[in-house]
């Protein structure tokens, strides 16, 4: 028998250590790529394992779900617990007290919180990653089928009379500068109704805050008129017979930006590789979710009572693109909700401008914001192309091209942003 070599048997970790003894570290790893900590590459591990991540019950969660189920977040290190709030505010609260680490958000929830608008104690939040695009809807009660559909404007008069005879319309969104708010301002001023400012003023409607599992109840009893809402809650109301779906929000602007995955500006600082680790884990569960032949799979993870609680075939139709809005109308929408396709995850600046003009078209905003500066702070596609380059995914990069919308009106982000939010008819804008 051949004697065994005394070097076989040392690893490559001891030779480093005795050669770095001898010459050392500076000589050793003189021209080596940076991070090089005596392995092939830096040390990747998160440096906080445990982290527990918040949703709400939407079809929209499907990414942190789905990579949870599969042990996605595992697979980069990530021992993840998810967790189901009881409502945005509360989503918000628990990110910012340090009860969750990162979360599903609507877009204007950690711009608000970094700016300390609507009742938010300022908290920087920074976005990222994009969970998805289009698939929520404004669902209005059956009594108005044949009457309204996707044009708002038979609205205003109804609205006025209403408002005239005491008791205003009332309409429903989730939370005050969130994405289901916008989305249902925007289509209601379209049509010449005014939803008010951020704290009701100038109203011909009441417009009011709902949880989304609590729409359908809520509408079953006659508490509102309207509502808008991501999935399933629309698809819901049409099979408790309660309600139609007046338009699509992708109806309203085509692959618009929706849910996030936000952090704490402080907890990214502090836990950059976990941040990363996170997004990669995401990254794996859009990219699945996208193949159409998941969506049934996706449908019975995603629907169980531990998140969104609902039968899978309410979920399922949506999200295979077809839309059987409770009117009559019944087709089939190529611009289904969709979370990796189409360049889904950037986080484009212009989507935070966008909603910045927003928040200062509805009065959140004492005088323009300073639009710049919040979107960078913000919209982190920093950290979304570092974590994407380390998996070697080639993403769409940055966008700055003109947006359209179904009122005629474009959003160019290269332009005057303050005359764009100052542009609308139908406004209320605080100097």
């Amino acid at each position: 028998m051949k004697p065994t070599s005394t070097l076989t048997n040392i690893t490559r970790r001891e030779i480093i250590r005795r050669t770095t003894k001898a010459i050392g570290a500076g000589t050793l790893f003189a021209g080596l790529p940076k991070g090089w900590v005596g392995s092939l590459y830096a040390d990747d591990t998160p440096e906080t394992t445990d982290i527990k991540m918040g949703i709400i019950a939407l079809t929209d969660c499907s990414s942190i779900v789905v990579a949870h189920e599969k042990g996605l977040f595992k697979k980069f290190g990530i021992n993840s617990t998810v967790v189901k709030g009881a409502s945005w505010a509360a989503i918000r609260d628990s990110l910012s007290n340090g009860d969750i680490q990162g979360t599903h958000m609507l877009l204007g929830m950690p711009i608000a919180s970094t700016m300390g608008l609507g009742g938010a104690p300022k908290k920087p939040m920074i976005v990222p990653y994009l969970l998805n695009r289009n698939g929520q809807a404004i669902t209005l009660k059956k009594e108005l089928a044949g009457k309204v559909g996707e044009d708002p404007k038979p609205l205003k008069a109804m609205a006025d009379a209403a408002k005239a005879s005491g008791t205003p319309m009332t309409f429903a969104m989730t939370f005050p500068p969130g994405t289901h708010a916008m989305w249902l301002r925007y289509w209601l001023a379209a049509g010449g109704v005014n939803p008010g400012d951020a704290s009701g003023g100038g109203a011909d409607i009441s417009l009011i805050t709902i949880p989304p599992p609590q729409m359908v109840a809520n509408m079953k009893v006659g508490k509102m008129d309207g509502y808008c809402v991501g999935e399933p809650w629309n698809a819901r109301a049409i099979a408790e017979e309660i309600g139609f779906t007046a338009i699509t929000t992708q109806g309203i602007w085509k692959d618009h930006p929706e849910k996030v995955f936000a952090f704490t500006e402080e907890f990214a600082d502090k836990n950059p590789k976990t941040v990363k680790a996170v997004l990669k884990g995401l990254h794996e569960a859009s990219v699945w979710l996208d193949k159409m032949e998941n969506r049934e799979e996706q449908a019975n993870i995603v629907s169980a009572a531990t998140y969104i609680n609902c039968p899978p075939e309410t979920l399922l139709g949506r999200l295979q693109g077809k839309y059987i809005m409770g009117d009559g109308r019944k087709f089939k929408d190529p611009n289904y909700m969709i979370f990796s396709d189409r360049n889904c995850n950037f986080p484009q600046a212009k989507f935070g401008l966008w909603w910045l003009t927003q928040l200062r078209r509805w009065g959140f905003t004492e005088g323009a914001p300073d639009y710049a500066a919040v979107t960078k702070q913000v919209m982190r596609s920093d950290i979304y192309e570092e974590a994407m380059k380390e998996i070697g995914y080639v993403h769409g990069g940055a966008d700055n091209k003109p947006e359209s919308f179904f009122d005629g009106k474009a959003f160019d982000p290269t332009g005057d942003l303050e005359a764009y939010a100052s542009s609308f008819e139908v406004k209320t804008l605080k100097a």
